[in-house]
């Protein structure tokens, strides 16, 4: 994925404060393997041959994240979008506030 970038800044956490009320589609949509258990979506890590729920969960209203199985943890949800995705923070927080403008 390749990312245009403007001369915009990004505030990130004022984006992750954006992207709060659309965390659970979010994550069923760039996760769909996953379920909602109480405060955090259990899904598979699609960036290891991960077979079984649990190791990997993101907190849905913080947008904390952690694969227990290897130790990769992040603590919003444009480090989770950019972990899956394989891009930088900056190019995941580009791409997704294009999303939320789009919203």
């Amino acid at each position: 994925m390749h990312i245009k970038y403007n001369k915009e800044k990004i505030d990130f956490e004022y984006l992750n404060c954006q992207l709060t009320p659309y965390s659970l589609q979010l994550l069923e949509q760039l996760l769909p393997e996953g379920i909602l258990q109480n405060r955090e979506y259990v899904a598979l890590n699609p960036t290891r041959p991960d077979k079984n729920l649990g190791s990997f969960r993101i907190n849905v209203f913080t947008g904390k994240w952690a694969d227990f199985a290897t130790g990769d943890k992040g603590g919003d949800f444009i480090s989770l979008f950019g972990y899956v995705k394989g891009i930088s923070q900056t190019e995941a927080a580009f791409a997704l506030q294009a999303l939320v403008r789009g919203a």
